[in-house]
């Protein structure tokens, strides 16, 4: 019994192997599961194109919006696990939807991480309006009255959201959410002061403070952005501990050959590794990383059991 065990999984292995030399011998799916030419999309192509030349077959990207990113999570899950279907997923898709809703996949069963490629953080943006110069003064005043303050989003369950909510239960406050269609949207009641604050991503917030519009108060996560370096992070500021960031990472369907996620994680760990690719990032807000597989599966992990902790003490419901 023990041999025949032993020669089934050497076969498997050597078949495993053989699919790996063979591999990728056709153009290869990267699905993203957001519209064409927002950031996810953006940072996905830059990297594709270097993949590309990396494994010698097109790395093609397929748009595949909607649901928040479910829909095209939902169809890499059900795609082939043949190596030919990538997924660039984020924090929302496998670490904040789950907790939301019931959806369609599994975010553990039904994928195997393959590269943390990055994280995007946010400028805590603030109402000129509002006389609070640092995030010690806005709690102060938002404690002396109770519910006179309020927030705007993108809608409800988003990582602007639930950072909102995770600042309010951390700084022992109450503030009142507004939900717009797009966090841009709010920006103008933002700069007359019908908004009191909003957590935006750093390109999209940087040319509101550059002009005046709008003033800041920190970054969302634990390390100060490259692209505003003279502007402190809420940690330092006055809310010590506070950590509120979006990770970006490849998936595969699960039972993809471990010898093509190998590949996959060491091709990309070359390129995130470019001069040239990290600069573009940079302009782009995000944080690159990479790592190995353990480590993105640790991320994965650590944020779900923030965010799970966030939408169930604030009682986050979906729309």
């Amino acid at each position: 019994m023990l041999v025949r065990i032993a020669a089934s999984l050497a076969l498997a292995l050597a078949a495993s192997a053989a699919h790996a030399q063979a591999w990728p011998t056709k153009p290869i799916k990267m699905i993203v599961p957001f519209p064409a030419g927002g950031p996810t999309d953006v940072l996905t192509r830059s990297l594709s194109d270097k993949l590309s030349t990396a494994l010698g077959q097109a790395v093609v990207v397929d748009n595949k919006p909607g649901a928040g990113g479910t829909i095209g999570s939902d169809l890499a899950a059900k795609s082939p696990n043949d190596g030919y279907t990538l997924l660039m997923a984020t924090g929302s898709t496998h670490s904040v939807g789950p907790y939301l809703q019931k959806l369609p996949y599994d975010p553990v069963k039904d994928f195997v991480p393959v590269v943390y490629v990055g994280y995007a953080t946010n400028i805590m943006l603030i109402s000129p309006k509002i006389p609070a110069r640092n995030v010690r003064e806005f709690i102060e005043l938002a404690k002396k009255d109770p519910g006179k303050y309020n927030y705007s989003t993108s809608g409800i369950g988003s990582v602007a959201h639930l950072t909102a909510e995770m600042f309010s239960a951390q700084a022992g406050i109450k503030l009142t959410h507004v939900p717009y269609k797009g966090t841009q949207l709010s920006i103008p009641d933002l700069a007359q002061g019908t908004v009191s604050i909003l957590f935006d991503s750093v390109m999209t917030a940087k040319p509101h403070l550059d002009s005046g519009r709008l003033n800041a108060l920190g970054i969302s996560s634990l390390q100060r952005s490259d692209l505003v370096p003279n502007l402190p992070t809420i940690d330092e500021s006055g809310l010590k501990g506070f950590d509120s960031w979006n990770y970006f990472g490849i998936f595969a369907p699960a039972g993809t050959p471990k010898a093509v996620v190998d590949r996959v994680n060491t091709e990309m760990n070359k390129i995130l590794g470019d001069p040239a690719i990290k600069e573009r990032f940079r302009q782009l807000g995000f944080d690159i990383t990479g790592g190995t597989q353990q480590d993105f599966v640790k991320v994965i992990a650590s944020e779900s059991a923030k965010w799970s902790k966030v939408i169930h003490d604030a009682n986050v419901k979906p729309e």
